[in-house]
């Protein structure tokens, strides 16, 4: 509360240091907040297109694997999977949007020939390989899905922490602030024109005894005057 601000000028001059800094921060954090908006539009819009493909590849990677099922058998399809020699290899590392670290996700050996698949010509079809073929596309695109996702969520936390902290210095601190300083100016006028008001009386008794001393002693050089006569 402003009631509870020592009014003095010392005080005064901290809070305007603090008001300065914080419409800096605030109007700092505005335009950080703004910028996260903007790369989070584009980043939603890369999400949607992701969302789109992925359930695209699904649908296919399942229409290729029941195709293959029904023409080659269960058997031979777990045994082309069976084969798998090469595992594909997940690595992370992070960029840096606005502040923000998100992961980036990169991918090796996901698309494979048939020799890195494992089961060779002779243990393969045609169906076979297109179900593979399918099933590869649909891990990269759960890769790319991953990696844009996280990012989203990441930059929303950040676009809801930089939005509290800019609804924080708007409507508490600076507020409380500004309130602050009103009080304390109007507290320095008072005292000010209180000061002022008590030095006039002052001032105008010191000239009230100042002339009376001036009549006395006119009044003494009269009576003086008049005992010579």
């Amino acid at each position: 509360m402003a009631e509870d601000v020592k009014p003095t000028r010392k005080n005064l001059m901290a809070i305007e240091d603090r008001i300065e800094l914080s419409e800096r921060g605030h109007d700092t954090l505005e335009q950080k907040r703004d910028g996260l908006i903007m790369e989070f539009m584009d980043i939603l819009d890369q999400a949607q297109d992701v969302r789109a493909n992925l359930n695209q590849d699904y649908e296919r990677a399942q229409n290729k694997i029941n195709m293959a099922r029904a023409m080659e058998g269960d058997v031979a399809v777990r045994g082309a999977a069976a084969a798998l020699k090469e595992y594909p290899e997940i690595t992370t590392q992070s960029k840096n949007i606005m502040g923000v670290v998100v992961p980036q996700i990169e991918s090796s050996r996901v698309k494979k020939t048939l020799d890195q698949r494992g089961y060779g010509l002779l243990g393969s079809s045609a169906r076979i390989d297109e179900a593979a073929d399918a099933y590869e596309e649909l891990l990269e695109s759960i890769i790319l899905a991953a990696e844009v996702e996280t990012a989203m969520k990441k930059m929303l936390e950040e676009i809801e922490t930089t939005k509290r902290r800019v609804n924080a210095l708007e409507f508490k601190l600076l507020p409380e602030l500004y309130e602050n300083q009103e009080y304390i100016e109007q507290k320095l006028e008072e005292q000010e024109r209180e000061e002022i008001f008590r030095l006039k009386k002052i001032k105008a008794k010191k000239e009230e005894e100042e002339k009376e001393e001036r009549a006395a002693e006119e009044a003494a050089a009269e009576a003086e005057a008049a005992t010579a006569d």
